[in-house]
């Protein structure tokens, strides 16, 4: 028998529509219910790729008896993470302020009134590791509702009270300095862990903001910060957390070693992982960071994109409810797919007998090509060619497994993540596929998710939510920016900028920055405005680098006033935390290093242009926008290209730095003395 979860958008409620307990999606029926029947709510969010989030669906949301419990007592609302990051970061707010800490799957109880009293995470069946089991917090609660409920709602106020004073620290009239910079700088290099890569103790998490921050820092001059980039990405392309076989990286390390993954795939993570190893290609030149480029592109391109052109959210942690089966492997099964023993194989992967987590193995290199090529007496590209092949035939024997599951559902902020990253390696790579594959992904997004001038967040075989959030319009703003630059076409910057102006009207806090919502959207306890960079980054941050780079494209002096002073807000705690605010980092260190703005007016498919589009994209180059076009300029062109002309009929760049413009250049040589 279905609940109310039948209609729903999200692959994560709809793998709980069979459940015996009658969910019901977050909406005015449910929230009516509650308040008409006088019962508290018990709100569950998760996302479908969560391991835990299965785990207690199984153990207790398939359970008639704990179901009999819940229908009787609670209105039972479930709720998708991703969809609905407003509901998730207020009460997971609530659950961190209850608990001391947060995470999925996120158990609430509300009163009617939306007033979190109670929460945590997980909770299992039976009672273990200081953590009650559901049947008696259930259980407990609805006897206090029944009997004291004064006592929940002091608790609630308490938890209220917290929140209230949570959500006006934040706030707003402080300047970034190059010293805030170099301070977090510095602050990411003494506390890395040079032992084992990144920061901080198990579970590992890859932080891609604070490495491309760092590599920021290295183009400033401090060599330092590229040492620590180069050795965290060797670290976690050997493997473990970064799948050998078939590309991509899940989503953390559950070990130090970046050894054992959890094992869901997020497109969020790969989207920013791949720009940093990009950047990092771009600067060290190191064939690894290309290889692990590629194969996640491919990955993503094979496994994550719907025909339409939009990317799916995640590939799930399990497959026949078992967490990794899908990508370990025994001795047995790695030397059947490989027609027998392979020492290079075995010996390159430190493959052995009793595996390296539970038994089975996880592949993961141990030995380097030069290494290998000492030990077996072979030429370096033989090494490579013989690993590849045997990668390669592992990969078709996996690819006969049952596959983890699909969450299809397609988010506006996590393909705004995408296609920067496309469009971006398109234009380093000089790969065409790439760029095809960004190109119609911002169409999709400009067709399916805009709809009768709105932008929408969700969309999912043909359904589209109503909500939306600021991280989705600055996100893809920026990837349109991306993408502009890369073919140059003027239909990405016009939609990039109608697309800033709604951001600003629909989003603004009067008195600084941006709030996560819209100004008409449902508000629960509070109007959310997150500032930390958490997995991805605060929509806030998105925003302020959105504004300074159509500022930078545009000429629009108030854009750029805005973005400064929404970065203000941040500017003494960046510093001092660097990972919790490394995209914020990131956008100051654009405002502050000068900005060069490169106009290049010519022919896109002559030679000579090409030539200079292909010297700025040599280098990593994390302060430039580059705006292009034939002459005559079109109306709907960037405000950078405006009274350009072309001299003598040649293609000609102009360059500024800050407010300062350079001679105009025709020839490569001179384009190049002004670049260094």
């Amino acid at each position: 028998m279905s609940n109310q979860l039948t209609n729903s958008t999200s692959p994560y409620l709809l793998q709980h529509a069979q459940n015996p307990v009658d969910w019901y999606p977050w909406g005015q029926e449910s929230l009516d219910k509650a308040r008409i029947e006088d019962k508290p709510i018990f709100l569950s969010i998760g996302y479908s790729a969560c391991h835990w989030c299965h785990v207690m669906a199984h153990e207790s949301f398939e359970d008639p008896e704990v179901a009999a419990i819940m229908n009787r007592n609670f209105i039972n609302i479930k709720v998708d993470r991703e969809e609905r990051p407003d509901l998730d970061s207020i009460y997971m707010a609530a659950v961190v302020a209850l608990t001391g800490q947060g995470g999925w799957p996120m158990s609430v109880f509300l009163t009617p009134e939306l007033i979190p009293f109670y929460g945590g995470t997980y909770f299992p069946p039976q009672s273990r590791y200081g953590i009650p089991a559901f049947k008696d917090v259930l259980n407990t609660l609805a006897s206090i509702w029944r009997n004291d409920r004064e006592q929940i709602y002091e608790a609630g106020n308490k938890i209220l009270a917290g929140l209230s004073t949570h959500s006006q620290k934040a706030t707003n009239t402080g300047i970034f300095t190059e010293e805030i910079l170099a301070k977090a700088s510095a602050g990411l290099i003494d506390s890395y862990d040079w032992a084992h890569g990144g920061w901080g103790k198990a579970p590992k998490f890859p932080q891609p903001m604070a490495l491309d921050f760092l590599l920021r820092r290295f183009i400033s001059g401090d060599v330092d910060a590229l040492k620590v980039v180069i050795h965290a990405l060797r670290a976690m392309a050997r493997g473990g957390m970064y799948d050998v076989v078939g590309g991509g990286f899940s989503r953390y390390s559950t070990d130090n070693d970046w050894i054992v993954p959890h094992f869901e795939k997020m497109l969020y993570d790969n989207a920013q992982l791949i720009q940093v190893y990009l950047h990092a290609w771009q600067i060290t030149g190191e064939p690894l960071f290309r290889m692990v480029i590629e194969q996640t592109l491919n990955f993503l391109k094979n496994e994550m994109l719907d025909s339409q052109g939009g990317f799916y959210s995640s590939l799930d942690a399990d497959s026949e409810s078992i967490e990794g089966k899908f990508y370990v492997w025994t001795l047995a099964e790695i030397r059947e797919a490989l027609g027998g023993k392979d020492d290079l194989f075995e010996t390159a992967f430190g493959v052995k007998p009793s595996g390296n987590w539970e038994g089975k193995t996880i592949l993961r290199r141990e030995m380097n090509d030069l290494e290998l090529a000492s030990r077996f007496e072979l030429e370096v590209a033989d090494v490579q060619s013989r690993l590849k092949e045997h990668l390669d035939q592992l990969l078709a024997v996996r690819n006969r497994r049952i596959r983890p599951g699909t969450d299809d559902k397609v988010l506006t902020f996590w393909n705004g993540l995408i296609l920067s990253t496309f469009a971006e390696a398109a234009r380093v790579l000089n790969n065409e596929e790439y760029l095809k594959i960004a190109q119609r992904n911002a169409s999709f997004m400009l067709t399916s998710l805009r709809l009768e001038g709105k932008l929408r967040r969700v969309w999912s075989k043909g359904r589209v939510s109503n909500e939306v959030f600021l991280e989705d319009y600055a996100a893809l703003i920026l990837g349109l920016i991306q993408l502009y630059q890369t073919d140059f076409d003027n239909r990405w910057y016009a939609e990039a900028y109608n697309l800033t102006e709604e951001m600003i009207n629909q989003f603004t806090d009067p008195t600084s920055g941006f709030f996560d919502t819209t100004s008409d959207a449902e508000t629960i306890l509070s109007r959310p405005k997150e500032l930390q960079d958490n997995a991805t980054p605060s929509g806030n941050a998105l925003a302020a680098e959105a504004l300074l780079k159509m500022a930078a494209l545009s000429g629009n002096n108030e854009w750029h006033q805005l973005a400064e002073k929404t970065l203000g807000m941040v500017s003494s705690l960046s510093g001092d935390y660097p990972t919790a605010f490394s995209r914020w980092l990131a956008a100051a260190d654009f405002n502050i290093n000068q900005t060069i703005q490169i106009a290049i007016i010519g022919d896109l498919a002559d030679e000579d242009t090409k030539v200079f589009l292909s010297e700025i994209n040599k280098k990593f180059r994390p302060n430039t926008i580059v705006a292009a076009s034939k002459f005559p300029v079109l109306k709907a062109s960037p405000t950078l290209l405006a009274d350009r002309p072309m001299i003598q009929g040649k293609t000609t760049v102009y360059v500024c730095e800050g407010f300062v413009c350079k001679q105009p250049m025709t020839t490569i040589e001179g384009f190049r003395k002004q670049l260094i």
